[in-house]
């Protein structure tokens, strides 16, 4: 960490805004006008509207990652997370991966912490629940699903088979619905190599508390998505939750209950609670409370944009806030920058607004759907052409040239090759298999040192 008598820009956060936002205020800012620190636990960006397509190994881990310190080189990145802000004294607490805590002072303030999985107080749910919204859960999930296909595959216990093809997603909005498109595409194509699994013979399960699936994309087009998975054999129960998931016994408040090795939680999200020791503003549901200028209410030395924050939708009007995805956080990021330089140069502040274009969502392999806004004119598409508008929107949404090229590299390669449907679940326990040799050994040395010891005392 360097100590400089310039002024410093502090991001907390290393997300989409918090990349973009560093990334915009290095390239509009003068040589040595300020010091730009970002702080994030990982030293990585996660663009999480691939997830679904890591998970169902259409994108290789590594590419839907972007590396901080390799795309921000001016910058300076600490590992490690803002615990406290002083607004008084304007220093913040940084509690680095090792070591002692220790305080950073700061001029101009950026929040970008984006947002954390919203849970509620089920049974069993943070023992058996698995999420959605890091690059390791979206890997973690692909091993797991491939693995139980392996035990179902090896058991003649017809109750562990059961539990083991038995996929329980809950949550129908974007985050869902891809997620479970995408792994019922992957375990259908995986199933082929398993002489005893059969698509039949698997289960998979969408549950959400509301009358309808994707709304984002609109009343018709969600409607034509629910109908899709249907036909897909995706069992759909709307308008119900999970009370509990103890063990892996699912109970839903329908009445349904099974047994299930995978739960997956896509329930929506909440802005990051750490917020709420940072002294800010915060709205009803916890997010800051910003001005259409992206700056935090009563301070013009601190902004926040994207999932963690509360922006007024300009474009819609009164009483609006812009909903949180990676359409609004990547425009947002850019006018923060542009303002935060502003603001530092004592020039007047630009307010945001921006009319939604659309969504897009990939229900797997050449399936999805897409509604498309030009000015008052809606564009609804479904199937193969809706999923190429959803790829190359993301695609090239993607931040980074060189990671634009490797996410469309795996996309060409999988045209010609079929799909990995490898599990490397031990990768997420690597040293088991060598404890297990060297335990032995370093107990057996332990148990000759130890009779060493008592013979040289006895003697």
């Amino acid at each position: 960490m360097s100590t400089t008598e310039r002024p410093r820009i502090l991001v907390v956060g290393g997300g989409y805004v918090g990349l973009y936002a560093a990334r915009r205020i290095l390239k509009k800012m003068r040589y040595g006008e300020a010091t730009v620190t970002v702080v994030d636990p990982r030293s990585y960006m996660t663009y999480q509207p691939f997830l679904p397509e890591a998970a169902a190994g259409s994108i290789s881990p590594r590419h839907v990652v972007v590396p901080l310190r390799r795309v921000l080189p001016k910058a300076e990145v600490l590992t490690g997370r803002v615990t406290t802000i002083d607004q008084d004294r304007k220093v913040a607490t940084v509690q680095p991966l090792v070591g002692e805590a220790y305080e950073l002072p700061f001029d101009y303030l950026v929040i970008a912490l984006g947002a954390v999985s919203r849970t509620f107080p089920i049974p069993g749910l943070a023992e058996n629940g698995i999420g959605m919204k890091g690059i390791e859960e979206a890997i973690g999930l692909r091993n797991h699903v491939l693995e139980q296909l392996d035990k179902a595959d090896s058991t003649t216990d017809e109750e562990i088979r059961r539990k083991a093809l038995t996929f329980v997603f809950v949550g129908g909005g974007f985050a869902g619905a891809e997620t479970i498109g995408e792994v019922e595409d992957m375990a259908r194509d995986a199933a082929k190599y398993y002489p005893n699994v059969k698509r039949e013979d698997m289960r998979f399960i969408l549950v959400d508390a509301a009358d309808k699936i994707l709304p984002e994309v609109g009343p018709k087009l969600g409607q034509w998505g629910l109908e899709h998975l249907q036909k897909r054999g995706v069992e759909v129960y709307l308008g119900t939750s999970m009370d509990s998931c103890v063990g892996g016994h699912v109970v839903l408040k329908n009445g349904l209950e099974v047994d299930s090795n995978t739960i997956v939680w896509t329930a929506g999200v909440k802005p990051n609670p750490a917020l709420a020791r940072f002294g800010l503003p915060l709205g009803p549901r916890g997010h800051v409370d910003t001005a259409a200028t992206l700056q935090v209410q009563g301070a013009d030395y601190i902004w926040a944009a994207g999932d963690n924050a509360q922006v007024p939708d300009l474009a819609v009007g009164e009483g609006a806030w812009c909903p949180p995805n990676a359409q609004h956080a990547l425009r947002q990021a850019k006018v923060l920058g542009d303002n935060v330089i502003s603001g530092m140069r004592g020039f007047p502040q630009r307010e945001y607004k921006h009319a939604n274009k659309g969504a897009v969502a990939g229900l797997g392999l050449h399936k999805g759907v897409a509604m498309i806004v030009f000015g008052k004119t809606k564009i609804k598409l479904k199937g193969r052409l809706a999923w190429y508008m959803h790829r190359g929107y993301h695609g090239m949404a993607m931040p980074t040239f060189n990671r634009k090229i490797r996410v469309f590299a795996d996309w060409t390669l999988g045209m010609f090759l079929k799909r990995e449907v490898v599990s490397l679940g031990a990768i997420e326990n690597p040293r088991e298999e060598f404890y297990e040799a060297a335990a032995p050994v370093s107990a057996a040395a332990a148990k000759k040192a130890e009779n060493t010891a008592e013979k040289a005392k006895a003697s």
